[in-house]
């Protein structure tokens, strides 16, 4: 399955001092470093982080930077988006490539 998920904190949290511009990249990047130590095949850009595995795998990703977030924050914001294709994987790159073929036909 692919997941593609946001997560952001909002109020005041232990970690999360005095912030006058909004900004959210530490709990960002507090959450993004564990998608990349999970070792599951992943993608982040401005909006959102993809990443590719079984379900137990993709929801306990999740879960943890839901979690790292949350100490930033009082309350937290998750957007998630799940694409589940049994029996299918390298999806995350696979569908960009299909899209760039049909793209190349037109």
């Amino acid at each position: 399955m692919l997941v593609a998920f946001s997560v952001a904190p909002s109020g005041q949290g232990p970690e999360g001092g005095e912030n006058p511009d909004a900004s959210v990249h530490q709990a960002v990047a507090a959450a993004v470093r564990i998608v990349r130590e999970s070792g599951l095949p992943n993608r982040t850009d401005s909006m959102f982080t993809t990443i590719e595995g079984d379900w137990d795998e993709c929801m306990d990703v999740v879960r943890r930077c839901t979690e790292a977030v949350g100490r930033y924050g009082s309350r937290v914001a998750l957007v998630l988006k799940a694409d589940i294709r049994p029996g299918h994987t390298g999806e995350i790159t696979g569908k960009l490539e299909r899209l760039e073929q049909a793209l190349e036909q037109q």
